[in-house]
């Protein structure tokens, strides 16, 4: 009876702090989102999906014109979160060692022998921007998704740990398409998130202007930690999503599904290929953290609507009946959300 009574408190010690850890991670939202804003001016949303992606673990693919602050932003916010930052511009001639490190013969002074030690590669660092990742070669591209799904780099016969947190931020320039190795289906389901950077509206490129031409240098203020980091992202994993949570969004992806029993008539018209397995699970892990930095301790069913665009956009494949009326991804994820109720039954 002692043991259980026991039990039940450390149960409710434990609750009680994750409880106030999600409140922590609330107001630390509102504390990045103001030093972020120090430096970059406006993209509330692209910053909230890179706040998502970064505590669900998950990796994101910029597209976006160039110009439009991407390396910035992503170096301003491991700034005030007191990560590692790194970025590879990514070209036909780079190589898998350019990326991961390589070993090099060195004499040992101690020994007056030669032994070869490894020199870590840039993707050593807990926020990597791989800059136009369909520059490079799908072995040089292999290698990075590689690390990106087993947090590992083996090379030379030896494996090398990548230290948490690790998050890997692609961009993909959506002109100049000559001379790429776009990615396949199969890799770009390896990012969670695919975020569309537009340009600014008119207000915010004329604070752009200013700030930019001025002798104003700001300077963020560091809030998290690495260590702190991973302690959020273990809370995540914590956060409760109901079943019929969890089935909305298990409905999404499969009515995106062209082959599936209950999708729509017009998947089966547009869609080649719809999203996976994958999907569902980012669909509520990123709901889990949407919801811990609104201060919210469940997942809800507005969590799911609200990340299922970036979700879906890159795993939904059209076919020719869409490409010849001008349907994208766009247009059947906007269906999909409307049609798709929250009560969507068991099939």
């Amino acid at each position: 009876m002692m043991e259980q009574l026991a039990a039940n408190t450390e149960l409710t010690a434990a609750s009680e702090a994750e409880l106030e850890a999600a409140g922590e991670i609330g107001r630390s939202r509102e504390q990045i989102l103001n030093e972020v804003n120090k430096v970059i001016v406006g993209q509330e949303k692209v910053i909230e999906l890179l706040l998502i992606s970064l505590f669900s673990r998950g990796h994101c693919l910029f597209v976006g014109v160039p110009g439009l602050a991407k390396t910035l932003l992503v170096s301003t916010l491991s700034e005030v979160l007191n990560l590692s930052f790194s970025r590879i511009q990514f070209t036909p001639d780079l190589m898998p060692a350019d990326i991961t490190g390589t070993d090099i013969l060195e004499d040992d002074a101690a020994t007056g022998k030669r032994k070869f030690n490894f020199i870590k590669g840039p993707i050593f660092a807990n926020l990597l921007l791989a800059d136009e990742i369909n520059r490079t070669s799908p072995k040089t591209q292999a290698a990075l998704l590689q690390a990106m799904q087993e947090h590992r780099v083996t090379t030379g016969g030896h494996t090398y740990v990548l230290d948490p947190p690790f998050l890997v931020m692609a961009t993909q320039n959506p002109i100049e398409q000559e001379g790429t190795y776009p990615l396949p289906e199969a890799q770009l389901d390896r990012f969670m998130f695919q975020i569309d950077v537009d340009y600014p509206d008119f207000d915010e490129e004329m604070e752009i202007v200013r700030a930019t031409t001025s002798s104003y240098l700001a300077e963020p203020k560091k809030i998290l930690s690495a260590e702190r980091v991973v302690a959020l992202q273990d809370l995540v994993r914590k956060v409760p999503a109901s079943d019929h949570v969890v089935k909305y969004a298990v409905a999404l992806a499969r009515n995106s599904r062209s082959r599936q029993n209950e999708t729509p008539e017009y998947v089966k018209k547009w869609v080649a290929w719809g999203a996976g397995p994958r999907a569902s699970q980012y669909l509520i892990i990123g709901a889990k953290a949407r919801a811990l930095i609104h201060g919210r301790h469940a997942a809800s069913c507005d969590d799911v609507r609200a990340i299922a665009p970036s979700v879906l956009k890159h795993r939904i494949i059209t076919n020719f009946h869409a490409e010849a009326e001008g349907i994208g991804p766009d247009r059947i994820i906007a269906q999909l959300l409307e049609s798709v109720p929250e009560d969507a039954p068991a099939r």
